[in-house]
């Protein structure tokens, strides 16, 4: 074929694609729109979004495949405490905590380890016993190091000692206190980072949401870790409500002043409860309380994220401990959702 009759050719065959191919704004116009996750709308903010879970539930697969789409954060329940992790002294096993560990790689989710030093949960053979504090420190160093180091790169941060004080800001007496006394929370966060010095780490409590003697007992015990150099990044909010106890209104007051001290903050363990059965009234008030909480991490700088006490009031422990109460979460005991679970999504969005 003649040259000038090739080029006549390819113009006019460039024409009629540029006529009937779409644009790729139209593609994309057209293009199904993936639903955005609680994780995605709180990405757009730098924080993320997550939930707690436990090994016996992931059998339940409608309940994992929302845990694995709605999350980007995990934390497990239980099966990183040490009566999980060293039932016998000297005797480790990680196999709960390695199961969600692989479960939320699988997912691209970050797991937050939960936790070291708690007085609760223990193993037989550390509290049937009397200790030395030589012997406790062994005790308790061992256990630290040797979590930390198995996990570690695995887990973005530790709540290496959980509900460490009373309601009015004492210490609370737990073997390690009255063994060790108030220094067992410095040598703790020192031996965690010694075994991982990439990891965060943080003091977690129930009922610090609101200004008063308890926050203010971790406020001060913050300032004198940070003066002495002690390796603390976070405190952990755990943020277990009730509707019959009124909202933390200084919440975000509060989450400031350890933003000041050049500290993270997180809500860690979030689930607002009220007497069962729900009704609208109660629900509209959980969905309201829930976009507050939202909101106020939102608003701080350094608030790095919401983990809900799983996400589904079919796993809550609400009912077990709480005699009448539960309903506490933002998806119903069949797996949908509430209002609370819009509420959040609006306050994100």
């Amino acid at each position: 074929m003649p040259k000038n009759r090739l080029r006549l050719v390819g113009a006019l065959t460039a024409a009629l694609v540029a006529v009937t191919a779409p644009s790729a704004q139209g593609l994309a116009e057209h293009r199904p729109h993936k639903p955005q996750t609680l994780a995605d709308l709180a990405q757009r903010h730098g924080r993320y979004f997550g939930s707690a879970t436990d090994n016996p539930e992931l059998v339940d697969e409608p309940y994992k495949k929302i845990l694995g789409k709605e999350f980007d954060q995990i934390t497990p329940g239980n099966g990183m405490k040490w009566y999980a992790t060293e039932p016998e002294q000297g005797v480790f096993d990680f196999s709960q905590g390695d199961e969600i560990v692989d479960l939320a790689r699988a997912h691209h989710q970050k797991v937050r380890g939960h936790t070291l030093v708690w007085h609760s949960q223990l193993p037989d053979w550390l509290t049937s016993r009397e200790w030395t504090a030589p012997e406790l420190r062994k005790v308790l160093k061992k256990h630290i190091q040797t979590e930390v180091r198995h996990y570690r790169g695995k887990v973005f941060a530790w709540d290496v000692v959980n509900e460490a004080f009373n309601e009015d800001g004492t210490y609370r007496e737990t073997v390690f206190y009255n063994t060790l006394g108030p220094g067992y929370i410095a040598d703790a966060l020192r031996w965690a980072h010694e075994a991982d010095p990439r990891v965060k780490l943080y003091l977690n409590d129930y009922n610090i949401e609101s200004v008063g003697p308890k926050s203010d007992a971790y406020y001060k015990l913050a300032k004198q870790l940070r003066a002495q150099g002690v390796p603390l990044h976070g405190i952990g909010l755990q943020a277990h409500l009730a509707l019959q106890y009124g909202y933390p209104t200084t919440l975000e007051d509060n989450l400031r002043r350890f933003d000041r001290l050049g500290l993270d903050t997180a809500l860690t363990e979030v689930d607002i409860r009220m007497y069962v059965p729900a009704d609208e009234e109660k629900l509209a008030t959980q969905a309201q309380w829930y976009a507050d909480l939202t909101k106020a991490c939102l608003a701080v700088r350094r608030c790095v994220g919401i983990t809900i006490w799983d996400y589904t009031d079919k796993y809550s422990w609400i009912p077990a401990f709480f005699d009448g109460e539960g309903a506490a979460l933002p998806w119903d005991e069949e797996l949908r959702p509430k209002p609370a679970y819009y509420a959040i999504r609006k306050a994100l969005s």
